[in-house]
């Protein structure tokens, strides 16, 4: 399938590093601390204030993603909070869309890493403040996305593969041209899932093989792929 990729990147290049490092998945957890390291010093070089606060925490969020790869819970849990904390920090200063996007972003991967009595507490936050990011910015892929996962990524039986497909496939039309690389990656990967859950591996395999495009050393997918 050929397809011509145009990327919307509106993050500075020095933080863009981190987290291609994270979803190319070619650096172990601590490989990428270094770079998580060098990206965190340079933000506080570089900006101030709301913008600081929320950079901070998309690093604390990718790190923590990194960690959660390897299931290192505790330590991913750990930037998590943290990034709860910075979102947190920025909304008291200015509510943004970004703001309430990383603060439903650490929220939700919180939850994958914290006891079920934490995703019963605080699971209902996710969508509720990426709601809030889409009142800001309907444009929000990220935002949209996450409303949109919980009915692919949820267990059986809340979850709702042809709702979140049609909900993925929706983001890809109303964003095509505007969508970041690490949500275009997610988006396909996403109705890839789905349909690999249900075992339609000839419908997976164009969406796995187009996420390949954005991301081509990403494991998660090619382990996929390679099942299908």
């Amino acid at each position: 399938m050929s397809v011509l990729i145009i990327y919307a990147e509106t993050l500075p290049d020095w933080f863009i590093v981190l987290r291609d490092a994270l979803y190319e998945q070619e650096l172990t957890a601590d490989e990428i601390v270094p770079v998580y390291e060098a990206t965190v010093k340079t933000a506080g070089e570089t900006l101030t204030g709301q913008e600081l606060y929320v950079i901070l925490s998309r690093c604390e969020y990718m790190l923590g993603r990194a960690y959660q790869y390897e299931e290192r819970k505790n330590e991913a849990a750990a930037c998590y909070e943290k990034g709860i904390d910075w979102a947190e920090k920025a909304l008291a200063l200015k509510p943004t869309s970004e703001g309430y996007q990383m603060l439903a972003d650490n929220i939700s991967q919180a939850c994958a890493v914290k006891s079920v009595g934490y995703a019963m507490a605080n699971g209902l936050k996710v969508e509720s403040n990426a709601k809030k990011a889409l009142e800001l910015n309907p444009k929000n892929a990220a935002a949209q996305y996450m409303i949109a996962a919980r009915y692919v990524y949820a267990p059986s039986p809340f979850n709702n593969f042809k709702k979140g497909i049609k909900m993925m496939e929706d983001i890809i039309t109303e964003n095509d041209a505007g969508m970041e690389k690490d949500d275009r990656f997610n988006v396909y990967s996403a109705i890839g899932y789905a349909y690999f859950e249900q075992k339609k591996y000839q419908d997976a395999r164009p969406w796995l093989e187009k996420s390949l495009t954005v991301y081509p050393t990403n494991k998660y997918v090619q382990k996929m792929l390679s099942k299908t």
